[in-house]
Formats: structure tokens, C-alpha cells, sequence
């Protein structure tokens, strides 16, 4: 697209130069385009609908990204129960979280901008008329638009629970107050939009085209998003047709290492269903700017520092995010995803005064991650091309295991699939560890087979993409747990923080506990409702 760009101008100073010499007795040649594109002179090739779609999959790296030092990760890591840290963030802490905390608003923009440039793809795709010609690629790049947008609503719900539901681009002064939505609208539509994302996306892609989104990715978020709707919704219908979804997805199945799925020499493998592309921008890469800029100078990559102890990391008073003193016990001795997960900080680690230690008996131990960490590759300490995996394999099967469990289905192929990734854990060891052992298929009570559900999450899926937070929120909805009763000291919530107030907080959201809509957003839009308690 630069190099287009460049043709275009050069390609006008050309014609500048000859102009007054050929051709200075005709007015009509004064009519000059402009010297760089418009919308009217896009989309007029195969090639300006796959960087649209591309400039879609671009918004996702101001989820992930340096961020000018304020990167959004706090916001979804440090609400549940497996990270915590000493630093003074609201998100740990519960205390202070108002409507002008700026990671909000900083999520909330890029959401709506994402659903912004999907919802152009779309309407520019339905406008189509013949310029697409290679089979397949019109509905590829519309089934990619609608499950980026389907992820973005899914985020939207279970941050805010409510925000204005916008499937068509606004071109009209009449349209510019959107409303907030109700009920499960937010869920409703990130369905339908993975549910039609799933009919229309390819299986698979050619080799030079991996890590785009194809339809077993567009099944696994059907699947989730429908899981959660059984949760809010308290309805069976949805873990119904969650399975259905789930069994669609014929690709991908566990990797034989654990550990590869944070390894950023095997990315985009058998077990990952969608991950951010991160990537060193092409040329100067500017952690300090976001990435909508004519030439490459955004950043592409993503940021572990908050794991690992960078010097940048000041925004929580130099303090890591580490391991709730949750997981740690939660383990067995003996799990090879220890290795993989936690890592114990030398005393001589130049930054291992930025870990909170934790007391176990007579021993204090500073702990911190090791996913994404051990076998990571930075850029510089402030970009990493290690990708976020945003939905493996894993994830997949205890969802299914929880949706097949719920709806009535055969305890024992529920337990099988807690097996599979319990089986998986102990055979990444060479060798093969005797730990965790298989649960027995012969357990018939429900609250244990679904505590078992539970704890394998945790233990599995821990410091990712904030699912343990989105998982304790849906099961208390659903009534599985009561977080009302949860304290950081009885150790539900594990937090290091001394002024933890989670109990404030949940009574002042009135149990929902929601995040507040950004102030921005509530006084620029009229049509847009506060939460409760803020």
C-alpha cells in the first residue's frame, strides 16, 4: 500500500512537469486527483479489499502493544484470581475504579474503531460488483470483517455489559447517538456474527497467508460466546448448540508441549484457533505512537514487560504482574506446567525487586510468569513478535466438557475432555510426569465434575487473555460460585494488595460487576446509560 502511494505522487509530479508544455490550452486537464487515495479511488481492485482487511486486523494491535507505556493488559489480567501485583492499579485493587480510568477509554476506542473499519468492510464488500474475481476471496474477507467485529462485542459485553450495538457504518448525523444496548443484545450479536463468520471462512489458507482467521476460529468463539449466554442467560439451549459448535472445528487438537503455545518459534500451531500476527513494523517501529499512520512507524508487536520486569514497566510503581498465591497452591507437585507457567525469581535478577514475595511457611519466594517469558523474543524491552494466543484448542475443550456437563449430556465424555488436557500436561515432561492424574470417569456428581471444570481452567488457562476474570463473572451469574463471599484473605482472591476491596466494589456495582462507561463516551453520547455504582 506505501508503494502504491509513492507511484501515485510520483506519478503526478510527473504529470506536473509536462503539463504546462503538452497540454496548456486544455482546462479540463486542470481536474487533478488527489495526491494521495480517498475512499472514491479505493476499492477498485482485488488487492484494496485484502488491505482493508488487513487495516482491520491492524486495530487489534492497540490491545496488545507497548501503548506509550499504559498498555490495556491490567484492565483483563488482574481482576480474577490467578495474577496479582503490589502496584496501585484499580483493577487489582478494586478501589478507585471510576469512569475516567484511561485504560477504559483506551479499550473502548480501539473496540469501536475495529467495529468502525469492519462495519466499512462490510459495506463495501456488499457493494461489490464484479472487481473480486478470485473464487472465494469475497466471502473470506467478509467472514473475516464479521468475526472481528463478533470479537470485539464479545469484549465490549463482558467488560461494560452494555454499549451501543453498531452493525452499519453511521454516515448520518440522525445515526451519531447510537444506544446502549440491554440485556444480552452485545452477546446476541457477536453469535450472529460468528455463527454467519463460520458459513462463509475457509478451513484453511496457503502457507504465506498463516494466522489469518479461518472457520475453525469462527466456530471456537460461536462455541464460547454461546457458553456464556448459557451462564447469563441460564438457559441449556445455548450449551446445546455451543457442542454443535465446537464439534465443527476439525483442524486443530493439542499440541504434544504445553509450553509451545507461549513459544515464539511455534506460532499458529495446531492448537491455536486465533492469535494477534505481532510482528516488528517493517521500517522504525515508535512504541510511543499507535498505528494508524501513512508509513510504518506504528507499532505491530505486542508487550510481556508487566510478566517479566522491564524497566518500562512504571505504570503499577515498578511492580510485576505475578501469581496469585491461589494458583501457586492450586498446582501439584510434579505438573510439568509449572515450568511452563511460573518462574522463580533469583535474588541476583537485576529487576527482582519489582516481584512481590509471597510466604509459603518459612520460605519467601518471589514468582513470578513464565508463559510468554521463557520462551519469548523481543524486539527490544518494550516489543515482543511472540503472539498472544487468543483462543487454543484448550480453551475448546473444557468448554465443551462444562457445556456437555450442562446440558445433561454423559458425565464421563465430559471428564474424558479434562483427561485429554490433564493427559497433555503430564506427557510434556521427557519424561512423562505421573502428574495430574486422570479424574475418574466414574464420578456422577455434578458440582464435583464441574469444580473439576474449574480448577483445570485455572490451572491451564491462567494470565490469558483475561479468561479466568470472564470465567468467574459468567459462573457466578449462572450461580456455580458466589464471589460475593470471596476476600483476598480467606485466599479466593489472593491479592497482595493490603487495601483490597473487592466487596465494596461488587456491593457498589450491585453484583453485576461491570466497568464503568467511560466518561468521554456518556457525555458525547446522550443515548449512552452509566452502569450502577459509578
Amino acid at each position: 500500500m506505501k508503494a502504491k502511494k509513492i507511484f501515485i505522487i510520483l506519478s503526478l509530479a510527473a504529470g506536473l512537469v509536462t503539463l504546462p508544455i503538452i497540454h496548456s490550452c486544455d482546462p479540463s486537464h486542470l481536474d487533478l486527483k488527489p495526491g494521495t487515495e480517498t475512499e472514491a479511488m479505493m476499492f477498485q481492485s482485488e488487492e484494496d479489499f485484502v488491505g482493508a482487511i488487513i487495516g482491520v486486523y491492524a486495530k487489534l494491535t492497540d490491545f496488545y502493544y507497548f501503548h506509550a507505556n499504559n498498555p490495556t493488559h491490567p484492565m483483563w489480567l488482574l481482576p480474577g484470581d490467578d495474577a496479582t501485583t503490589a502496584g496501585t492499579s484499580p483493577f487489582e485493587s478494586f478501589s478507585g475504579m471510576q469512569p475516567g480510568q484511561g485504560l477504559l477509554g483506551q479499550y473502548w476506542t480501539a473496540a469501536y474503531q475495529l467495529i468502525n473499519r469492519a462495519n466499512v468492510v462490510l459495506q463495501k464488500i456488499n457493494e461489490e460488483n464484479g472487481v473480486i474475481k478470485t473464487p472465494g476471496l469475497k466471502d473470506n474477507i467478509k467472514g473475516e470483517a464479521l468475526f472481528l467485529r463478533g470479537w470485539a462485542f464479545f469484549g465490549l459485553y463482558n467488560f461494560f455489559g452494555t454499549a451501543p450495538v453498531i452493525t452499519e457504518r453511521i454516515s448520518s448525523l440522525k445515526d451519531i447517538y447510537p444506544p446502549s444496548s440491554t440485556g444480552t443484545q452485545l452477546l446476541d450479536q457477536a453469535i450472529a456474527d460468528f455463527q454467519e463468520a463460520a458459513e462463509l471462512l475457509p478451513v484453511s489458507y496457503p502457507e504465506n497467508q498463516i494466522g489469518r482467521i479461518t472457520k475453525d476460529a469462527a466456530n471456537g468463539m460461536l462455541g464460547k460466546a454461546l457458553v456464556f449466554r448459557a451462564c447469563y442467560a441460564k438457559n441449556t439451549t445455548d450449551y446445546t448448540a455451543a457442542i454443535t459448535a465446537f464439534d465443527k472445528i476439525t483442524t486443530r487438537h493439542l499440541v504434544a508441549d504445553f509450553g509451545a503455545n507461549f513459544d515464539a518459534y511455534n506460532e499458529n500451531n495446531e492448537e491455536s484457533l486465533f492469535e494477534f500476527q505481532a510482528s516488528n513494523a517493517p521500517s522504525f517501529e515508535n512504541i510511543w505512537l499507535w498505528n494508524d499512520f501513512d508509513i510504518a512507524i506504528g507499532p505491530m508487536s505486542s508487550y510481556w514487560g508487566f510478566f517479566y520486569g522491564a524497566w518500562s514497566w512504571w505504570n503499577l510503581d515498578n511492580m510485576c504482574i505475578v501469581p496469585s498465591k491461589k494458583l501457586l497452591m492450586k498446582f501439584e507437585a510434579g505438573d510439568p506446567r509449572i515450568s511452563e507457567t511460573l518462574d522463580t525469581i533469583a535474588p541476583d535478577n537485576g529487576n527482582a525487586y519489582r516481584y512481590p514475595p509471597m510466604v509459603f511457611g518459612t520460605d519467601t519466594l518471589k514468582i513470578g510468569f513464565a508463559k510468554y517469558v521463557k520462551r519469548g523474543k523481543e524486539g527490544d524491552v518494550t516489543s515482543s513478535i511472540d503472539n498472544p494466543r487468543i483462543l487454543r484448542y484448550a480453551d475448546v475443550l473444557l468448554l465443551k466438557a462444562e457445556a456437555i456437563l450442562k446440558s445433561g449430556g454423559n458425565k464421563a465424555d465430559a471428564i474424558a475432555l479434562i483427561n485429554q488436557i490433564r493427559e497433555r500436561a503430564r506427557n510434556s515432561a521427557s519424561p512423562a510426569s505421573a502428574v495430574p492424574a486422570d479424574r475418574s470417569v466414574s464420578e456422577t456428581d455434578e458440582s464435583t465434575i464441574m469444580q473439576w471444570i474449574m480448577d483445570e481452567r485455572l490451572l491451564e488457562l491462567c494470565a490469558e487473555e483475561g479468561i479466568r476474570w470472564f470465567d468467574l463473572k459468567r459462573w457466578h451469574a449462572a450461580g456455580y460460585i458466589n464471589l460475593a463471599n470471596w476476600t483476598a484473605s480467606d485466599n479466593d482472591f489472593s491479592s497482595v494488595r493490603i487495601d483490597f476491596k473487592f466487596s465494596d466494589w461488587y456491593n457498589q456495582t450491585a453484583g453485576k460487576m461491570l466497568f464503568p462507561i467511560p466518561t468521554a463516551e456518556v457525555n458525547a453520547n446522550p443515548s449512552i446509560k452509566q452502569n450502577t455504582g459509578y
